[in-house]
């Protein structure tokens, strides 16, 4: 099977561009100016098609080339955020996965919110944790992006990963805490993947301290690995139309395989938590910053 087209966005000279493909580390950019475009509208108007949208983009202007040694100057961006990070929503589901599930389980997920588009931490920067945050641990999940239209009708627009970092102590002491065990840094993948929702997605999460791994465990995701459908499960929460406005863009975080906190591990102020998702070749790191 064919692997989707990937795109990002990213800042160079303090301009937005676009580019496409998951770059090697010490390789140049081959980027295309976006103007006064929105990359959300861009990929909404064309759809999952990297051609249409190479086509779209040639309306504003020649790429550049950005050689290897220039690639400290560029800064990468959550996939389609919006110039004004408000126009953002970031939410998910918990309690997804058929490992997590019972008889007890409902027919729809529990849904949260984490904030609007500036919650969102691409690899690099640090996490931001609660002061008096209980037990906060990782969650490496598939983020599916949807950008609502000019009627404000949301339409797909890929998917990337994350980290959905979660005060699961707090939530542990009083499930009706959920909404503010969930108000964590955010981390996300720069990469936006063209194709539909990833059915499996397998990697490794370690947390380093101090510079040694303290803990490391494997994680499978992906929609095989949910016990719920997908489409139902967006289908129904997108029917509340006061989520929806034009332009706005959805970041939905599909839920965890099991973390470190379930092997009883528990992270600490100045963790690096390296999330590989080796599957599909991309790698989220970023620190944990407490009271940050």
């Amino acid at each position: 099977m064919t692997a989707p087209s990937v795109l990002f966005v990213c800042v160079y000279g303090e301009e937005r561009y676009v580019g496409f493909g998951l770059p090697a580390a010490d390789a140049p950019l081959t980027l295309h100016p976006l103007g006064s475009l929105e990359p959300a509208l861009l990929v909404g108007e064309s759809g999952l098609d990297e051609t249409a949208l190479r086509d779209a983009l040639a309306a504003h202007g020649e790429p550049v080339e950005i050689p290897a040694e220039a690639r400290a100057r560029v800064r990468m961006l959550p996939p389609l955020l919006p110039a004004h990070p408000g126009d953002a929503l970031v939410s998910g589901f918990m309690m997804t996965h058929n490992v997590k599930t019972d008889a007890s389980t409902p027919d729809q997920p529990n849904w949260f919110v984490k904030g609007l588009g500036d919650v969102l931490r691409v690899p690099g920067l640090p996490l931001d944790v609660p002061a008096e945050a209980v037990a906060v641990t990782e969650e490496a999940e598939v983020v599916l992006v949807y950008v609502d239209d000019a009627d404000a009708v949301p339409r797909y627009a890929g998917y990337t990963f994350g980290n959905d970092l979660t005060d699961i102590g707090l939530f542990k002491r009083h499930a009706g805490h959920l909404s503010y065990a969930k108000l964590c840094g955010t981390g996300v993948a720069p990469w936006l993947h063209l194709g539909a929702p990833p059915r499996s997605v397998t990697g490794e999460t370690r947390v380093e301290r101090a510079g040694e791994v303290a803990w490391k465990g494997a994680f499978t995701t992906g929609t095989d690995a949910l016990h719920y459908n997908v489409d139902t499960m967006i289908g129904r929460l997108f029917s509340y139309r006061s989520l929806h406005r034009p332009g706005r863009v959805h970041y939905v975080y599909l839920g965890a395989d099991r973390s470190s906190f379930h092997h009883g591990f528990s992270t600490q102020d100045g963790d690096r938590v390296v999330l590989d998702f080796t599957s599909h070749g991309v790698t989220l790191d970023n620190t944990l910053s407490w009271g940050g």
